[in-house]
């Protein structure tokens, strides 16, 4: 107790609980915008390669996004644990708790890299077989799924040690090193993919090796940061042991995090499933949608992950002002920013299918209207995107696993199907307008219990 005492007396202040809230959620965030519209840009020069391949080659890349987007998942969501526990023993001033949270996340983290190696090693083929009988898309998305998932290591270090930066509010050195492991993905992308220089011509194959090339990089740089930037954590693996309250803490706020964003997995799943009754082609216009919407998204994503740690460390230093501040100004920039996905996705549908996928008349027919359906409800999403980041950041990260079961699961998938059955392919991207709405009011309703339970009384 008295060293904690002591470091605590020893340390400033966090800039998390002095610097203006406006001046401080910029700087936190907008490095992590940044990277992540880089993140998103590669994510659509990589379909974009593959998409010159043939259709079927954009179709396996699109089939084998629910695993990409689980492994995202559970990387993620067990970086939101140690973010939100990390940044809280911060506010606290115990230091010690933020090293153990440290520790404890990077080891879940090797042994989740391990569990999907195995996994995607011996599990890819079937996992193609349960959704077609293409054998093209099959040879194309096995190559695809198994380089990624067996090579995993990359993905799921990359996103924890920038949690720890994220969680002392060094956002900047995360920018660098996402934005390095995208472009190098994106150089090495046509090289890869068509064998130029004298590389061979590895197709879909090359795509997932630059892939997981740019993510191995950044990791490495990022280890590189943790170790001489970020002075407030100790990740010294000497004389660990696991730390079963840690754990079981991480994975308190973490676990309703990874099923929430898991369940996006199955409802990809789910929805790739209804759309290959009518053609492979409606599928690729899914995964397009899902590639290009990323675009909007990711910089709400980087958003969210300035703010979690500002909300946390303010919680636990019991700054109510703080804390509602940060709220709102994130959730005016967020709506903000959809409504420009609006605009873009309802004028701009034709010129991204046909310049950008080299969309053939059959997908710009279903893919334009798709689109423009799907974008409607992107305000109330971006408003619903805050609420749950702001669920996880106070502690109450089962509200968030709430809301997303009950858009995904409960409404989604059901209103896509029976939309599919009795009206047809146009009817199935009206399911995503309704889930929204459905979300936006259960967030509503959530928000305002525990701002009335958790933040009101700190007072």
């Amino acid at each position: 107790m008295t060293k904690v005492i002591e470091q605590s007396e020893m340390q400033p202040e966090n800039k998390m609980g002095i610097m203006p809230v406006p001046k401080l959620l910029i700087t936190m965030s907008l490095p992590m915008m940044l990277s992540m519209l880089v993140q998103a840009l590669y994510n659509i020069v990589d379909s974009m390669f593959v998409a010159k391949l043939s259709e079927d080659a954009l179709t396996a890349v699109s089939l084998a996004f629910p695993v990409q987007t689980l492994m995202i998942s559970i990387a993620s969501g067990t970086g939101v644990g140690i973010n939100a526990l990390l940044s809280r023993n911060l506010g606290e001033k115990n230091f010690e708790g933020a090293n153990r949270a440290a520790r404890n996340g990077l080891f879940l983290t090797i042994v989740s890299c391990m569990i999907f190696a195995v996994l995607g090693g011996f599990g890819s083929r079937l996992f193609f077989t349960l959704q077609t009988d293409n054998p093209v898309i099959v040879k194309y998305g096995t190559e695809y799924m198994s380089i990624i998932t067996i090579f995993c290591a990359g993905i799921f270090l990359q996103i924890t040690f920038e949690r720890l930066m994220q969680s002392t509010g060094k956002t900047f050195y995360n920018m660098v090193t996402q934005g390095l492991g995208a472009i190098i993905n994106i150089i090495l992308d046509p090289i890869m993919i068509f064998g130029l220089f004298g590389f061979p011509r590895l197709e879909v194959a090359g795509a997932a090796i630059a892939t997981i090339t740019g993510q191995i990089i950044a990791v490495c740089l990022s280890i590189f940061f943790n170790q001489t930037k970020n002075k407030e954590i100790n990740i010294s693996f000497r004389h660990f042991r696991p730390h079963r309250q840690t754990i079981l803490t991480i994975y308190k706020v973490g676990l309703p995090s990874i099923v929430m964003q898991s369940i996006g997995s199955v409802m990809t799943f789910g929805m790739n499933k209804i759309l290959l009754m009518f053609s492979s082609t409606a599928a690729a216009v899914f995964g397009v949608y899902f590639k290009l919407q990323s675009f909007i998204f990711m910089p709400i994503f980087g958003l969210n992950n300035g703010m979690t740690p500002i909300i946390a460390y303010n919680y636990g230093a019991r700054k109510k002002k703080r804390i509602t501040d940060t709220v709102k100004l994130s959730v005016l920039i967020s709506v903000s920013i959809m409504i420009l996905g609006l605009l873009l996705f309802q004028f701009g549908a034709e010129f991204l299918l046909k310049n950008l996928f080299d969309a053939s008349d059959h997908m710009l027919e279903i893919g334009v209207p798709a689109l423009r359906v799907i974008s409607i409800p992107f305000p109330v999403a971006g408003f619903c995107i805050i609420a749950g980041s702001v669920f996880q950041a106070l502690g109450n990260g089962v509200y968030s696993l709430i809301v997303s079961a009950a858009r995904q699961l409960a409404v989604l998938l059901p209103v896509a199907f029976i939309f599919a059955k009795i009206f047809g392919l146009s009817a199935v991207w009206w399911s995503f307008p309704i889930a929204e709405i459905a979300s936006m009011i259960l967030s509503t309703i959530l928000l305002r219990r525990i701002y009335r339970l958790q933040v009101k009384p700190l007072d």
